[in-house]
């Protein structure tokens, strides 16, 4: 399936914004389900300084710095991705055996899914967690049925509400609410997985939504939309990094490296902080106003003639 996704930031200051700068993480992955077929970042104004890079998990970035004052920003991404259905693989390891193989053990080789077993900046450790945890993870159980399981009830349990929490909103708050958006999903789903001692890691990106029957699909009411990669070292490729299945508990999909052809994978990371679309450090600006759109769209072949 081809796809393009116009994803439109636009803050405006008051007063202005003397020096700024700032990092985007916009840039779509090239994967084995996933294909980059072109991509441009516009930033308006001109950035005095832009460089493009990737952080420690080989995520594109694109930093910028602003050394005039200024009183908008616009940064405007174009992607166009293709995409397949993801493979299947019938994973039998138990998440006890995976488990025990995080636990430390001196003179045990590093294994870089352990990063993803540890508290992060929004993924805390607390029992209630867990407790939510355990009706899923009974003894013996393949890792995978849990963790589908795991992600079910998620999608059962709890109710999608906008603006029913916030970027900071601790995942915690959210899992006694029963409510939230999809950051918070994922960041309770993992909070899960790793009070299991499981790897369990958060994957920013964009979903293809359909318009009710009857309506027009609406340029820029889209969103940005997260889920939750898990490690599974049966799977083939797994010591050479392709050992990730994506869930998103959210709606109740997954597959192996993506929840499936109509997702666009952006980064991944431990939580919403290291993938967040852009983040930065400004001087001045004692107010700000934020607007985003984003549009994600198919390509057919009329449009491609």
């Amino acid at each position: 399936m081809k796809l393009q996704v116009t994803h439109h930031t636009r803050y405006e200051y008051a007063p202005a914004v003397e020096t700024a700068q700032h990092i985007a993480c916009l840039k779509p992955v090239d994967s084995n389900n996933q294909s980059l077929l072109a991509h441009s970042l516009h930033i308006e104004p001109t950035p005095s300084q832009r460089v493009e890079q990737h952080d420690v998990f080989k995520n594109a970035q694109t930093f910028f710095s602003l050394e005039s004052p200024h009183d908008t920003l616009e940064v405007i991404s174009h992607s166009t991705v293709e995409t397949v259905v993801p493979p299947t693989y019938p994973s039998t390891i138990t998440w006890d055996a995976v488990r025990e193989q995080f636990r430390y053990k001196a003179g045990s080789p590093f294994d870089p899914a352990n990063e993803f077993v540890f508290p992060s900046h929004h993924v805390k450790r607390h029992e209630d967690f867990a407790n939510y945890a355990r009706e899923s993870f009974t003894p013996g159980r393949p890792l995978l049925e849990a963790a589908q399981n795991l992600m079910h009830r998620i999608y059962t349990d709890f109710t999608y509400e906008s603006n029913s929490t916030e970027i900071n909103t601790p995942a915690l708050e959210a899992l006694a609410a029963r409510r939230g958006v999809c950051q918070d999903f994922a960041h309770i789903m993992i909070a899960c997985l790793r009070s299991m001692g499981l790897s369990a890691r958060y994957v920013s990106g964009y979903l293809l939504t359909h318009a009710a029957p009857g309506k027009e699909r609406l340029i820029g009411s889209d969103a940005s939309h997260a889920w939750v990669s898990i490690y599974l070292p049966d799977l083939p490729g797994a010591s050479e990094g392709a050992g990730w299945w994506d869930l998103d508990p959210t709606n109740d999909n997954d597959g192996w490296g993506s929840p499936g052809e109509d997702y666009i994978r952006l980064a991944f990371g431990r939580d919403f902080s290291d993938v967040s679309p852009i983040r930065g450090v400004i001087y001045g600006g004692a107010k700000h106003t934020l607007s985003v759109a984003v549009t994600v769209e198919p390509i057919t072949q009329e449009a491609i003639r």
